[in-house]
């Protein structure tokens, strides 16, 4: 892969020096979680470090080769054999993931990997992806404080930032530091507006011939729901705005359909997001989400994943935020990604720039393959990793993801190929109890270390964790835990990670246990037609 450029923060390597607690950071307040501290993530602070540690100026916070907590090299069993198709080009780069879900813990074990990063800091990240080793966590830089985050990149010599969720790119933390001169993988504000406004992304798709879903949008819930009425159940009531993956209702019959429309723009359910809604066409098919890297001009496609919104076994219950994902998925064939990259992908991109807002970042198309036509429409954007997509993506990924996102930046994806593992990889998300509805927080899981020694190929991504008194791990959040393995084929790493899921001892913890079903059922048809 070519991804050569003017060097970015390039690291200057010194003999390792050990200072004092009171040198640390340099002065910074920020809270810093070391490796193997557990018990520190919600209290350490500079006056809670070891009296002295050593430090590598700009390089050792968390580096690629760091070591685990069983001892050996976190990624010795994960990672390609040549680190793909991102030869090290002498240029050096320290990275700031800014998030601390399931989707920017994988992110800091791909870039941790990364041959050219020297460094990983994760902001405000959470206790499991410390623990890990995957980042050095800076639990307590808001992250929509555009000066502060400028200012820590500055102290530590960031060279890469890499924004995980929507709402800081929707809020215009990348726009701010572009104009500071630090190199951000992700959209402007303008740009994310792809995903922000449901509305935008109709329009675009109306204007540049994007296959997509029929709609209208209302703010009036009277309209909205005389047009539904006209339409027909099933149909699709979407917030307009963000709204935390809750804001898409698939109503089966009128009274649910009104009873959304209700929700959103009577009671305000989403509050502003809700302001104004879409009512879409009901899609028959299969679901599929495809990725692609953008630089402004160029997309790089990523290889294909298949996630499960549905809470229960089956595709039943209330959508979520993804209790599952896999790669690659067989519904995506070669044919069909060229067809998504020709008719949606590319349009998108040179339509955005033809709007003079050029995207750079991630396009992650959610698709509907349709049951009559066989080829995809367009459901929504999102202008970020997919969550959890991005856990398999980064356990098949071969090539150094900083140089690949750095080229990105630059404008220098056509000149950019990726490597990736040939086998398949899988997660399984667990959840607390009760979500995506009410749940309780601090239920402590036990074994996660056991759980990882099930297979080599097992890697367990933190959502949403935390340390009790006693520092063991309890619950933060709905979506906790990620539990991933890869395997030669979609059955070994369904298989593995079915067992390391059986190893945690979580008992108000929840999965699905169909994860995969749709691309095992389509191996058996083809194995015995």
């Amino acid at each position: 892969m070519a991804c050569v450029g003017n060097s970015v923060g390039c690291s200057w390597k010194l003999p390792a020096m050990t200072l004092s607690k009171n040198l640390f950071c340099g002065g910074l307040s920020h809270k810093v979680c070391f490796l193997g501290q557990r018990r520190t993530w919600s209290a350490l602070s500079v006056s809670g470090a070891p009296e002295s540690l050593t430090l590598f100026p700009r390089g050792n916070f968390v580096t690629r080769a760091s070591i685990g907590v069983n001892g050996k090299s976190d990624d010795s069993d994960l990672s390609g054999s040549d680190n793909g198709s991102a030869k090290d080009s002498g240029e050096r780069v320290v990275a700031l993931v800014i998030g601390g879900g399931g989707r920017e813990h994988a992110l800091c074990f791909a870039l941790q990997r990364s041959s050219s990063c020297d460094g990983v800091f994760c902001a405000p990240g959470n206790a499991g992806i410390s623990h890990s080793g995957s980042a050095t966590c800076i639990s307590d830089l808001n992250i929509f404080d555009s000066k502060a985050v400028i200012a820590f990149c500055r102290k530590w010599g960031v060279g890469l930032v890499v924004v995980g969720p929507e709402a800081p790119l929707v809020a215009g933390l990348v726009d701010d530091l572009v104009e500071g001169g630090i190199p951000t993988f992700g959209p402007s504000a303008e740009a994310a507006a792809l995903e922000g406004s449901k509305d935008f992304m109709k329009k675009l798709c109306d204007k540049y011939g994007i296959p997509t879903a029929k709609y209208r949008t209302f703010t009036n819930d009277s309209l909205a729901k005389q047009y539904v009425k006209e339409q027909g159940a099933p149909i699709v009531v979407k917030a307009d705005g963000l709204a935390a993956g809750k804001g898409v209702i698939v109503a089966m019959t009128l009274e649910e359909a009104y009873e959304a429309i209700d929700s959103m723009l009577v009671d305000g359910a989403f509050g502003s997001a809700g302001s104004q809604v879409i009512i879409e066409e009901f899609l028959e098919g299969e679901e599929a989400s495809f990725f692609a890297l953008v630089d402004g001009e160029n997309a790089l496609p990523l290889e294909s994943a298949q996630d499960h919104k549905r809470v229960g076994d089956g595709d039943t219950g209330p959508n979520t935020g993804g209790m599952g994902a896999y790669s690659p998925a067989p519904v995506l064939t070669e044919e069909l990604q060229s067809v998504v990259m020709e008719s949606i992908i590319l349009p998108t991109v040179k339509g955005m720039a033809a709007e003079g807002c050029k995207f750079v970042g991630v396009l992650y198309a959610g698709l509907m393959i349709e049951r009559k036509t066989g080829l995809p429409k367009l459901i929504e954007y999102n202008v970020r990793f997919g969550d959890p997509e991005c856990q398999v993506l980064m356990m098949r990924l071969e090539s150094d993801l900083a140089q690949v996102l750095l080229a990105a930046c630059r404008g220098e994806l056509g000149s950019v190929s990726l490597n990736w593992s040939t086998e398949s990889a899988m997660v399984v998300v667990m959840a607390s109890e009760g979500y995506p509805g009410p749940y309780k927080r601090g239920t402590m899981i036990r074994n996660l270390e056991e759980a990882e020694l099930v297979s080599p190929m097992v890697k367990i991504f933190h959502a949403s964790t935390d340390f009790n008194s006693n520092g063991d791990f309890i619950a933060a959040g709905g979506r906790v835990l990620g539990v991933t393995a890869k395997g030669k084929d979609i059955e070994e790493a369904r298989e593995r990670v079915y067992d390391a899921v059986q190893a945690i001892d979580w008992p108000e913890g929840f999965c699905r246990h169909d994860i995969g079903w749709r691309a095992l059922h389509l191996r058996q048809l083809t194995n015995n037609p």
